[in-house]
């Protein structure tokens, strides 16, 4: 009985990291969005993130009649590309992004991590910036 309990036990145990590690680690899907970055700020009572909103061009219907402008909220983890984008304010951005299925609170608030910057404008001249 003693061994049944803990078969049982540690099949449970597996079954829960499983699920644990496919929700939270598991990359959903990648990809690119560009825009105008609106803000980027490290926020955080235990575990300080970098936060940002990225303003894409065209609108959206928020609800029946409303006009609403596409808004991409998102997290970055890596301290080179947070520091990129600190500097970059402002500016007209094409972002490299892992979509998770689920946010960890020492990853940021969003399920979307931008992991690389892929190019920056200046959007009155319209050249690209070295970064």
């Amino acid at each position: 009985m003693k061994r049944f309990v803990i078969l049982v036990v540690g099949i449970i145990v597996a079954i829960l990291l499983i699920f644990f590690l496919y929700r939270y680690y598991f990359v959903f899907g990648r990809g690119t969005k560009a825009g105008e970055l609106n803000f980027f700020v490290q926020k955080g009572y235990i575990w300080k993130t970098y936060e940002g909103k990225l303003i894409q061009s065209g609108f959206k219907p928020q609800n029946l009649g409303g006009v609403q402008s596409n808004e991409f909220q998102f997290s970055v983890t890596d301290e080179r590309v947070a520091r990129q984008l600190m500097s970059a304010s402002g500016k007209s951005l094409e972002l490299h992004y892992k979509e998770y299925l689920g946010a960890l609170p020492w990853r940021g608030y969003s399920t979307f991590i931008v992991d690389s910057v892929i190019s920056v404008t200046d959007p009155n001249t319209g050249q690209k910036m070295p970064f």
